[in-house]
């Protein structure tokens, strides 16, 4: 299982380390892509298969569903973990998350995120002002 929160940063070459914890893992090969609310979703390979799996039964009539299978698939690419366990990520990701130098990767059970450390403080800050209202709406539909 992929958790925990760590504080890395993105060398000169584009390459981000991944926290030695969740390389075993992650593996040597993964898959980079799009994901929600600014950040980049990475995949284990076996984990990107089960996802574009469910992606694939989609109703492509939908113009909502077109559009966020454009986001994940368009924009994905495969990266190797180099022997340092370092990935290469792609300008266009940079930008899209935001990302400059300092980033924070966050383990979310199945995949990593990774996000620009400023909009993960921010974003985290506003979620655990709403803890209690979240596990409120969480308790509702029986999972929490």
């Amino acid at each position: 299982m992929l958790i925990g929160e760590y504080s890395h940063t993105i060398d000169a070459k584009k390459r981000l380390a991944v926290p030695a914890k969740l390389r075993k893992e992650l593996g040597d090969r993964a898959v980079l892509t799009r994901g929600l609310d600014n950040c980049l979703f990475l995949y284990p390979e076996s984990e990107w298969q089960k996802l574009t799996q469910k992606l694939s039964e989609l109703p492509v009539g939908q113009a909502n569903t077109r559009s966020f299978l454009r986001l994940m698939l368009a924009g994905a690419v495969e990266v190797e973990l180099d022997q340092l366990g370092r990935i290469l990520i792609p300008d266009y990701l940079k930008e899209y998350a935001g990302l400059v130098q300092k980033v924070v990767i966050t383990g979310v059970y199945n995949r990593l995120e990774i996000w620009d450390e400023e909009r993960w403080g921010a974003y985290k800050g506003d979620v655990e002002k709403n803890t209690d209202m979240i596990a409120e709406k969480l308790g509702e539909l029986g999972l929490y």
